[in-house]
């Protein structure tokens, strides 16, 4: 007698007359991993406790004086600017390693406003002249002679009339026709020779490239502190638009799928035309029609927007876009129907549980949390390092760029060796132990940020779906629901399930900590010439991103099935494969059909807000003119509304996603437990029973 053949994806669910939705007597699950969670959690508090107790913030604010003092702060309150000694030391490529100009830095109250020597100035040592020489000096040279404090560096050997810009004295650089000039002058006297004012221009060229970026942000900043209420009011839009349009779905799903379709397509339609039109009015504007490649990098971004290439190129993207929704919407016609209907139950399964949408908002509270504790952790972890000084010397030096100690250096080997040399400060760093294992720190804090995100996550995806299971499963709706359904489910999503939680959310940590790692790993090799090497490289992203999306979607039906019948992560996760397995074609054309439905209305909502954001911030519109504060680059609260409206969007819409997945994986079980007789009639709606072209024989 032959043995029978199990199936390949296991057996279909039996029929239990006892079943009615999750279970409600179950036990812990995954305990090891819940252990594991908490230890982990624990010691990522005592990471922030060490990171706190050594960090200080004000490394990354604050300009530095060759002391390693703070300008601003403590006794340098009343002196919050830098002042270099001399500008064109910046000029030395070691500034671009180092960030540290080799001359001394002094904080200042003021930037010198006039040009002078130090010669002059001592020459009138009892004018005011040498009272306001001194104010930029580093320590008060006394009765000394001009050689003495100029080999002391006491005093700069020149000032120059300078002006603020990022906490820093900058020289006053001007033009007279093709001339650069300084303070109005040509020239300058350096306290040795007159010099061309030009020649400063190298020294403020090093000096400012690593504060480039930190113009741009100061930009942005300042735009923010201008707009901030604007865009609150946009983001406030984007809620009333996507509560608007869940209420609609609820009662007009058909109609409002189709409006949703038909609108995205005109949104695309509209922005072509758009980009369009100012691609043909910069015809025969003049630098119109340069590239992008001869442009290259301006910190002005608005730039970008008068060249004809930048518009052509979003003429492009938006066409490809529009014509990749148009195909999809082409052959998957017939699919929308169906579509339709199960968006239908979604909505009335949102209607019997009205709290869920405003789960997300619980959400997003946790996962501000976890990025403000892994932001606030990352800070103060990379600025608790020490100051680092070392030897710098205008002469040949066998000691140059060696640490030295600042406190003892007059009497140092270094020194005597090194008479004209200087103990300046460089950088933070340091060599204690626990410098050492920094780095280990920060990857310890990324890791936890990934596994308390995606445990958050998961946590909402199992309490939506224990929620909207016990509604499916309730034959008689509402009356067989709990009273609160949403606050039941979390309560056993945290009692029982915490571990299968942690458990899901760990294998998702680790694969995008090596994706991290591959990103870095990249970001080295870009200089590189092995091909072999960025082919490989470029392989592993590839692979590791199709199976993070692969882990995401295993893990959202697993935590369906722990929901339901409460057993452990990886029990859950076969169950749910195999059940998809089973009904492999209808999971291509209910499920994804619907998530690219969802995906829709979120492009839309982020287009309607973002056409009236770019209308009001960009002033385009008179209407919007007087209301409209002047920006810098009006694009940033534009793509924040942009980004803002999306999260909003997914974070209303992924409440229908995670209902719509719910009530999949119910009505694929009811159509393997149940055959439609009066002993085992079907739980899903009528509706739902037409499009599946099934029916209950009682009826």
């Amino acid at each position: 007698m032959e043995m029978e053949e199990k199936p390949k994806y296991g057996e279909p669910k039996k029929f239990d007359p006892d079943f009615k939705g999750p279970i409600q007597n179950r036990g812990c699950t995954d305990i090891v991993c819940c252990i594991f969670f908490i230890v982990a959690i624990v010691g990522y508090v005592a990471v922030g406790i060490l990171a706190w107790t050594h960090g200080d913030p004000r490394k990354v604010i604050y300009p530095t004086d060759s002391m390693g003092q703070y300008c601003g702060q403590g006794k340098l309150e009343k002196k919050p600017l830098l002042f270099y000694f001399n500008m064109m030391k910046c000029a030395s490529p070691m500034v671009l390693l180092e960030f540290q100009c080799p001359t001394p830095q002094v904080c200042v109250e003021k930037c010198p406003d006039r040009t002078m020597t130090l010669v002059t100035a001592v020459g009138k040592i009892e004018s005011q002249d040498w009272g306001y020489y001194k104010s930029y000096c580093r320590a008060d040279p006394g009765m000394k002679s001009v050689p003495q404090i100029l080999q002391e560096k006491l005093c700069p050997a020149y000032l120059i009339s300078s002006k603020p810009f990022l906490q820093r004295c900058f020289p006053s650089l001007g033009k007279k026709g093709e001339v650069i000039t300084v303070g109005d002058q040509e020239t300058f006297n350096d306290g040795d020779k007159i010099r061309d004012a030009k020649d400063l221009v190298a020294g403020m060229k090093n000096a400012t490239i690593v504060m480039e970026g930190r113009q741009v942000a100061m930009k942005i900043f300042e735009d923010y502190t201008k707009s901030w209420y604007w865009i609150l009011i946009c983001l406030l839009i984007a809620v009333v638009v996507s509560l608007i349009f869940i209420v609609l779905l609820r009662y007009l799903a058909g109609i409002m799928v189709w409006v949703m379709i038909v609108m995205v397509i005109a949104v695309f339609a509209y922005g072509i035309v758009h980009c369009s039109i100012k691609y043909v009015n910069l015809k025969d504007t003049p630098g119109a029609n340069i590239t992008l490649q001869q442009l290259g990098f301006q910190p002005d971004f608005s730039v970008y927007l008068h060249i004809r290439q930048t518009w052509l190129a979003f003429i492009i993207i938006l066409a490809i876009l529009e014509v990749i929704i148009i195909i999809v919407l082409i052959f998957l016609r017939n699919r929308i129907r169906i579509a339709v209907e199960l968006m239908k139950e979604a909505s009335r399964a949102v209607g019997y549980v009205m709290s869920s949408l405003f789960y997300p908002i619980f959400t997003f509270f946790l996962l501000t949390i976890v990025i403000a504790y892994w932001g606030v952790t990352a800070v103060f972890l990379s600025t608790s390092s020490e100051p680092v000084y070392k030897v710098f010397n205008e002469t040949v030096c066998p000691h140059a760029r060696e640490t030295c100690i600042p406190e003892n250096f007059t009497l140092s080997n270094m020194k005597r060796d090194c008479p004209r040399s200087e103990c300046l400060f460089a950088f933070y760093g340091g060599e204690t132990p626990y410098h050492k294992y920094l780095i280990f720190l920060q990857f310890y804090n990324v890791f936890l940020f990934f596994w308390c995100a995606n445990f958050v996550t998961a946590l909402g995806q199992m309490t939506l779906a224990g929620a909207f299971a016990s509604y499916y499963w309730a034959p008689n709706k509402p009356n067989d629901m709990p009273a609160f359904p949403l606050c039941a489910s979390l309560g056993r999503s945290l009692r029982y399930h915490t571990g299968s939680l942690a458990f899901g959310s760990l294998i998702l940590a680790i694969i995008q900590i090596i994706r991290v790692l591959l990103e870095y790993i990249d970001h080295k090799l870009k200089g590189a010439e092995n091909k072999f090497a960025k082919f490989l490289l470029c392989c592993l992203k590839c692979c590791f991103w199709c199976l993070e999306k692969f882990i995401k979607f295993m893990n959202r039906n697993a935590y369906i099935m722990v929901a339901i019948y409460g057993k452990n992560f990886c029990r859950s996760a076969r169950d749910a494969f195999f059940l998809l397995m089973r009904n492999v074609i209808r999971v291509v054309v209910l499920d994804k059909v619907t998530d690219f439905i969802l995906f829709l209305g979120k492009l839309l909502i982020v287009g309607l807000v973002g056409i009236f954001a770019f209308f009001f911030f960009s002033g385009h519109t008179d209407a919007f003119k007087g209301a409209a504060p002047s920006l810098h680059y009006y694009w940033v609260p534009i793509l924040t509304v942009l980004v803002g409206s999306y999260l909003i969007a997914h974070g209303f819409f992924s409440v229908y996603a995670m209902c719509v997945d719910t009530l999949f994986l119910c009505f694929l079980e009811d159509l393997e437990r149940n055959d439609g007789s009066p002993e085992r009639p079907y739980l899903m709606s009528e509706n739902l029973l037409n499009v599946l072209k099934k029916k209950n024989q009682a009826n």
